[in-house]
């Protein structure tokens, strides 16, 4: 198939090999999307909105599950952000393999047919098109 852009990928073009970080990231992903996670965090304020009491200002104790909470969303955001990105990628790997396997059966049977010519020369065009593509 000729493709429009070069960075457009094919499934048998990746790495099976995920780094550490990676494999952190889908471990970290697979729990924080259950049920008990939420229940943990939920118990968690729980237990926090009662030290109220030990804490000599209002600020001190809002300041500590502040921190906290923000703390771990920045690094579940990295986190959560791979793990997506990964996985948008791997859509678009398939797609790509889908979009090469028409064009090539399109090739076969377009020969004596314009309108399959023109449809084939538009899903060439947009293989990689999430490279060109603005969000205009």
């Amino acid at each position: 198939m000729a493709k429009s852009d070069d960075s457009a990928k094919m499934p048998s073009h990746v790495d099976e090999r995920l780094s550490l970080f990676d494999r952190f990231a889908t471990y970290t992903s697979e729990r924080v999307s259950k049920a008990w996670f939420f229940g943990v965090c939920a118990v968690l304020v729980l237990i926090w909105v009662p030290t109220f009491w030990l804490w000599p200002s209002i600020d001190g104790w809002a300041l500590m599950i502040n921190t906290f909470t923000s703390t771990i969303t920045f690094l579940l955001v990295a986190l959560l952000q791979n793990t997506e990105t990964r996985a948008e990628n791997a859509t678009q790997r398939k797609l790509n393999a889908i979009s090469d396997a028409l064009v090539d059966l399109m090739d076969q049977l377009g020969a004596d047919n314009p309108d399959l010519r023109r449809s084939r020369e538009e899903l060439t065009a947009a293989v990689g098109v999430e490279h060109r593509e603005s969000t205009k």
